[in-house]
């Protein structure tokens, strides 16, 4: 299998990032201008918890560098061992698919158990990535 097609989940990935940094800093901005705002008095992240409400794609953004960062080296694992396969591919883009919707529902309606059920399900397909990724290591 073509070890570049593994490169398209990461794309995906990083896409994704862009778009909710881009829903954080519309909404931050928006939410600074209506309630006036200095941006001086929200320079630490505790001032910001304390005068900002809508935190929403804020902390999906810094959610985004959390699980993910262990599936952008699962990618780079399964690219440099020759572990590129359709099982290895299809659980990075189940992971890719279980982040977007973890996402959207974070920085819309924010219902916690939907939120929740993406979020293991988005875990438990990284795990199995890795199970398989150690796997076809000690072969």
């Amino acid at each position: 299998m073509d070890t570049r097609l593994m490169w398209w989940p990461a794309v995906a990935m990083a896409a994704l990032t862009f778009v909710v940094w881009l829903r954080m800093y519309f909404m931050r901005v928006g939410e600074m201008k209506r309630e006036r705002v200095h941006p001086q008095s929200v320079a630490l992240s505790a001032q910001m918890a304390e005068r900002l409400k809508d935190t929403r794609a804020a902390d999906n953004f810094r959610n985004l560098f959390e699980l993910p960062v262990l599936f952008y080296l699962a990618l780079a694992v399964a690219v440099q061992t020759g572990q590129v396969t359709a099982i290895t591919l299809a659980l990075a883009w189940a992971f890719v698919a279980l982040r977007i919707a973890h996402s959207a529902i974070h920085c819309s309606y924010n219902k916690v158990i939907h939120r929740f059920y993406a979020y293991f399900l988005g875990g438990v397909v990284l795990w199995l990535s890795w199970a398989v990724l150690a796997f076809g290591l000690m072969r």
